[in-house]
């Protein structure tokens, strides 16, 4: 069993450190393609846009490992409570990111 508790605490390290590649893969591409072409029409809000993809991604990924490690490891009330608040928090901030890069609420077209 203390195995796989080990592997369940490697592969949750594993996404998470998968989430923090990505979102600096997304905040350099985004830069760097902001400095080469900072004139071109609309560059910033591509750039926005391009950030913050690469953290919506990065935040699913890091409410996966979260979810895998509180459910498989220690699923007691308060790790749950704690996994919910995290949750909370972190779907708060993708409403947030969502509505930042496409400038209305994703229900209003």
């Amino acid at each position: 069993m203390e195995f796989i508790a080990w592997l369940i605490e490697r592969a949750t390290v594993g996404i998470e450190s998968l989430a923090v590649v990505i979102i600096l893969i997304a905040m350099a591409n985004g830069t760097i393609i902001y400095a080469l072409h900072p004139l071109v029409d609309d560059a910033y809000q591509q750039y926005k846009q391009r950030l913050g993809k690469g953290l919506l991604l990065g935040l699913e990924l890091l409410i996966a490992a979260d979810i895998i490690r509180t459910v498989a490891l220690e699923p007691t009330l308060g790790n749950v409570t704690t996994l919910a608040v995290i949750v909370l928090v972190r779907t708060f901030l993708s409403w947030s990111l969502i509505v930042e890069i496409e400038g209305h609420w994703p229900w209003k077209h």
